[in-house]
């Protein structure tokens, strides 16, 4: 019997849910809870974290969990070593659905880097304006250089007093076009783009429009995980699901 876990969060995994559910498949949806008013699913849905990697193993077993779908963002890497790390502990069939990463284009003026404290290094001294588009879990470090203008686009308002002394926040959900982007550097006369390389077409607007803008970009790269299987498209995992021989916990 199938019952599938589906890690959400992303318009990926959004997509996967409703091709579970028109496909009639018993899944679950699950949400980190991160943000206020998630995305209705198609799916049942439950929201919040599992209490670490035992957590999560308890829950396969407890739920009867078969199958196991990642769909997490990129950048998720506590609940995807999580998620690794349990399946292969009861031995549940796992599988990635991630997005590519985004690669540079002619026009691109891109500085890659391996985490944020690398990204916060490669600001300038002098005083810059710098969209930094990488949500609000990890905004402290960039406290480091206060004497940047930053602008923040989160999903829900802040809920305390942001880390950063100059800092301007426009609440907005993706997806999001080039020329509403290039339009929103144009009005805070942004100098320099802060982002995760997270991949997908929802979220590349703002790259589209910095390389029209002719702004540099210190772009982020993704946190390095165990071997896991990969794919890029529903469908994939679609055919993954139905077929009888997948590999446990890998």
């Amino acid at each position: 019997m199938t019952r599938i876990l589906l890690l959400g969060g992303t318009t990926e995994a959004s997509r996967l849910a409703r091709a579970l559910a028109d496909a009639g498949k018993d899944a679950v949806f699950s949400y980190a809870g991160r943000t206020e008013a998630p995305v209705a699913q198609p799916l049942p849905t439950r929201i919040g974290g599992f209490g670490g990697v035992a957590g999560l193993a308890d829950y396969l077993a407890r739920e009867g969990i078969s199958h196991v779908v990642d769909a997490t963002h990129p950048f998720a890497a506590g609940m995807s070593g999580n998620a690794i790390e349990a399946c292969a502990a009861t031995g549940t069939p796992l599988i990635a659905l991630e997005r590519p990463a985004w690669r540079a284009h002619p026009g691109d003026d891109w500085q890659s880097v391996a985490d944020i404290d690398a990204a916060v290094a490669a600001l300038p001294d002098a005083p810059a304006r710098v969209f930094l588009a990488i949500g609000k879990q990890t905004l402290a470090p960039f406290a480091a250089k206060p004497q940047h203008h930053y602008l923040l686009r989160l999903v829900d308002p802040p809920e305390a007093a942001l880390p950063l002394p100059h800092t301007s926040v426009v609440i907005a959900r993706g997806p999001f076009d080039a020329e509403t982007d290039k339009a929103l550097m144009c009005a805070h006369a942004i100098t320099h783009i802060v982002a995760k390389n997270a991949g997908g077409a929802g979220a590349e607007a703002k790259l589209i429009a910095a390389r029209a803008l002719q702004l540099p970009v210190i772009l982020i790269d993704r946190p390095a995980l165990p071997v896991r299987k990969v794919v890029a498209t529903v469908p994939e995992v679609m055919a993954w699901l139905s077929h009888p021989a997948t590999d446990r916990g890998v």
